[in-house]
């Protein structure tokens, strides 16, 4: 290394590479991608930012000296806890100079990497392992002269280090990494996590994202789980395949993939996640239920109840006649189905269900080529009798109900329709409703699926309902356990009452093949106790039990994630209750409290990414957002669609994932959906990093956790001081995550208020 100095101090322009470890979530854990820093003695180059991140303070010109990451691919192989990685990504010279290049990438703390081989545009370059001690001083240098703190997000770790090579400027080069290491593994689960968020530094977005893991293992392949990115899963036995696609985009987060292994009908793990000094933990619940490959689908009652008014002409009918179809064919043998078009009038197929068969089915698929647009809407008839048909409980039922469009025939008063289908639904049918675009009374819908065990889609004018409705149905047609419940028990307390509260999803569900089941909750007594999960199988009703350790104070922010999940869907619980049942102080004053500390805005609280709003002021703001509450009123149209949708997101969240329809933004910019125009909007004055949330107030980042009286007696940091690199080796990860910002930020951190200043000119 020292050997090398010289030859890299002589050059003109001179750069390094960073293959970052992922640190997001878990230190032990570890992938690479890069980053190009400029480390010549005699220039200062910080890390290029897309056109959407706008500095508050102006920085020095980097227009000569640029570049872009044009494409990110990632390819592992999980057997067990040995990873198998490769990542191939393409830089692209956007500046004006040649880039002479030097490809580095630090270690993970503790992980076990092995074999690491570098390739540029297909040539090895030789390589040299750094210690950590050398790895700091080289960051320390590099933050110190470009005056960048991006860095120091990676600082703790070792670093590989290989020759030179240039870059000139318009050309690309394609850098690949290959290594292996251990993966760390918690309470039977295995954690891959992969960095994507370092490719946030780069000059435009970037073109293409792809990441894909294969899973192999000795046993079955149970629970598989991101807790960031909306992934697709394909298991397969003992193998399962990961994949992540995402195109011109600003990565924000890294990725983190869970899963485990086991036998048996359901395998079920709990996280949890209790931050230190409260008195309440968070828990995740993952379950994955399977079919053994020789039992058949459990049957199944099935109608599919179609909306054929005069509004549904043209492509709208069309793709919900290939709907039907599409649910037509994914039938099993044994199934029973039907299915009622309506428009003023309600017609059947046939006038009771019948059994699935290949005459059935032929015959069905001619009455769906007959079905065409015209007429008004009746919808109370149509629920009316697609429920009458079915009285068999001891079968799983569904109605399939799609509508694009008020009640205009029949009964159309909106509560008079809700009560009459939970009056005819006796077999506790669970209706899963399709409002096709924006003229549908969307408050009824989701009281009509509340009521009805089921839940609602909003297919907006530009999509697909094929799609929409192809994708739901193929999770959900092979239920194996309905009518589930979870209960937390403690045998050695039951007088303490439960162990958990504020469950999400609270009411019972059903389980599907396949289908990742993730629940959320809160508890107040840590320790061991009993999970039990419940359900029917046909006539019989199956227990599973199986224990679960609730942490009393976790060590660091691995699980953080979850808190932030939980909370997502209990504001979209708050506002689906301020919704159905009207005004509630207390749960305002709650939406607004949850927003701020979490950073998760909602077209009511939006408000809170105004710099010039307090956001400590929860009465004036819990006013506020009860104004914000009356766009509620609107049940139809662009905003009353957009408004049900969003809280839907909330409730049914799965992770911490950002929209996948939000334009780029800087990273852990906060966003929310905007009614007026049924779009994802971000806000550049309110960052999500790590377990914390900041907004811009008075000219710094404040995280919402700080007080004003905590303000008053913060201790104060200079930016790129000996104390501040101290400061930053102290507490590594902790804190290091949040001095990536260029601005003063003031941030709680171990029961102490700290103020980071920019150095002083």
């Amino acid at each position: 290394m020292n050997a090398r100095a010289p030859f890299l101090s002589a050059l003109r322009l001179s750069w390094f590479c960073l293959v970052v470890p992922a640190l997001l979530f878990a230190p032990a854990l570890a992938s690479a991608q890069g980053l190009l820093v400029n480390v010549s003695p005699h220039e200062q180059v910080r890390l290029p930012r897309p056109d959407v991140i706008r500095p508050r303070h102006p920085l020095p010109p980097t227009t000569a000296d640029s570049y872009r990451i044009k494409a990110l691919e990632v390819s592992a192989t999980l057997k067990d806890q040995a990873a198998s990685v490769q990542v191939t990504q393409t830089f692209e010279n956007t500046g004006s100079r040649t880039m002479e290049v030097a490809f580095v990438f630090p270690l993970p703390y503790d992980a076990a990497i092995d074999r690491v081989t570098l390739l540029v545009d297909g040539k090895e370059l030789p390589g040299k392992l750094l210690t950590k001690e050398e790895a700091r001083r080289r960051y320390e240098e590099i933050v110190r002269k470009n005056q960048d703190p991006a860095l120091l997000e990676w600082l703790g770790g070792g670093m590989f280090q290989t020759s030179v090579f240039p870059v000139p400027p318009g050309q690309t080069r394609e850098v690949q990494i290959r290594y292996t290491q251990l993966c760390r593994q918690t309470d039977g689960v295995t954690d891959f996590l992969f960095p994507l968020s370092t490719a946030k530094y780069t000059t435009r977005p970037v073109e293409k994202v792809s990441v894909r893991v294969a899973i192999e293992s000795k046993d079955t392949i149970k629970n598989v789980y991101s807790a960031t990115h909306d992934v697709d899963v394909k298991r397969r036995g003992k193998t399962a395949t990961v994949t992540y696609f995402g195109k011109n985009e600003i990565p924000s987060g890294d990725f983190r993939l869970m899963f485990d292994v086991g036998r048996g009908k359901l395998s079920a793990r709990v996280l949890s996640y209790k931050p230190k000094g409260k008195e309440e933990g968070y828990f995740l619940l993952l379950a994955n239920p399977q079919i053994e490959d020789d039992r058949p689908a459990p049957a199944k009652n099935v109608v599919f109840v179609v909306d054929r008014s005069g509004s549904m002409s043209g492509e709208k009918i069309e793709q919900a006649r290939n709907a039907l179809k599409f649910v037509l064919q994914r039938l099993h043998e044994g199934d029973l189905f039907n299915i009622v078009a309506y428009d003023d009038r309600v017609e059947s197929f046939k006038p009771e269900l019948q059994r699935y068969s290949d005459k059935t089915r032929d015959e069905a698929l001619g009455f769906i080529e007959s079905i065409y647009a015209g007429g008004s809407t009746n919808i109370e008839g149509a629920l009316t009798t697609a429920l009458e048909q079915l009285k068999d409980s001891e079968r799983p039922n569904y109605v399939l109900f799609m509508t694009d469009g008020l009640p205009t025939a029949g009964e159309t008063n909106e509560a008079k329709i809700v009560e009459s289908a939970k009056k005819h639904n006796r077999v506790r049918a669970r209706i899963i409703a399709f409002g096709v675009g924006y003229d549908v009374n969307s408050r009824m819908l989701d009281k009509l699926v509340r009521e009805n065990f089921g839940q609602s889609e909003y297919v907006r004018p530009n999509e697909d309902i094929e799609e929409r409705v192809s994708k739901l149905y193929g999770r959900m047609e092979s239920p194996v356990l309905t009518g589930v419940s979870i209960e937390f028990c403690d045998e050695e307390a039951p007088a303490k009452g439960s162990v958990v509260n504020r469950v999400y999803p609270k009411d019972e569900f059903d389980l599907f093949a396949g289908e990742q089941l993730v629940v959320v909750g809160r508890y107040r007594r840590s320790g061991t106790c009993d999970v039990r999960v419940s359900g029917t199988v046909g006539k019989e009703t199956e227990d599973f039990s199986f224990p679960a350790k609730l942490t009393k104070e976790s060590e660091d922010e691995t699980n953080a994630f979850i808190e932030k999940l939980w909370a997502t869907r209990r504001i979209g619980e708050i506002i689906d209750q301020l919704d159905l049942k009207g005004k509630n102080e207390e749960l305002v004053k709650e939406l607004v409290e949850l927003s701020t500390r979490h950073g998760i805005l909602t077209p009511y609280t939006s408000f809170l990414a105004d710099e010039n709003v307090n956001i400590h002021s929860l009465s004036s703001n819990a006013t506020t957002a009860t104004s914000n509450l009356r766009a509620l009123e609107q049940v139809d149209g662009r905003g009353g669609v957009a408004q049900r949708a969003a809280k839907g997101s909330f409730q049914g969240a799965l992770n911490n994932a950002a929209p996948k329809s939000a334009a780029p933004a800087p990273a852990g910019a906060a966003y929310y959906r905007d009614a007026a125009s049924d779009k994802d909007v971000s806000v550049s004055t309110v960052r999500n990093l790590g377990a914390k949330s900041f907004y811009w107030r008075e000219n710094r980042w404040q995280d919402s956790t700080v007080t004003d009286e905590q303000i008053k007696t913060a201790r104060r940091y200079e930016q790129f001081s000996d104390d501040y690199f101290k400061l930053a080796e102290k507490h590594g990860r902790t804190l290091s995550q949040y001095l990536v910002y260029d601005e003063p930020v003031i941030l709680n951190l171990d029961n102490e208020t700290l103020l980071i200043e920019p150095a002083k000119k």
